[in-house]
């Protein structure tokens, strides 16, 4: 199969949303869930429910039709961009645990630090203090 992308932009594949269609570029923009349904998600629904209406048996039309085939591409696209931000979300969670843990042991080394010194005697510390 040929890259989603390049036969959604070929196509000039346009997604329903709750103000207006979008485009592929628009729905990178667009959150995976928000309170007013312009989000990923309820355009993900929107293109599962068109593919769902296809499968119905027809005695009449085909049931492969382009229509069929756009509303599939439709959703695959949507899949993936779906999956990139939370892939991209899962691992900027992960580094900023990583920045959080990194801070803290930055702090016990340097709270660690101070204690050795506080321990030190006079005489050490002059010679640390005229080494400067």
């Amino acid at each position: 199969m040929s890259n989603i992308f390049e036969l959604a932009t070929r196509k000039a594949l346009r997604f329903s949303t709750e103000r207006g269609p979008v485009t592929v570029e628009q729905l990178w923009q667009m959150p995976l869930q928000a309170k007013n349904l312009f989000d990923l998600d309820s355009v993900a629904k929107d293109c599962n429910a068109k593919v769902k209406s296809f499968t119905e048996e027809s005695f009449v039309t085909p049931t492969n039709t382009p229509a069929k085939a756009e509303a599939e591409l439709a959703l695959e696209v949507v899949k993936h961009i779906i999956q990139t931000k939370m892939a991209e979300a899962a691992a900027a969670a992960e580094a900023a645990q990583k920045r959080e843990t990194r801070q803290k042991i930055l702090g016990i080394m340097a709270e660690k630090q101070d204690e050795a010194l506080k321990s030190m005697s006079m005489e050490d510390l002059k010679k640390q203090l005229e080494a400067l």
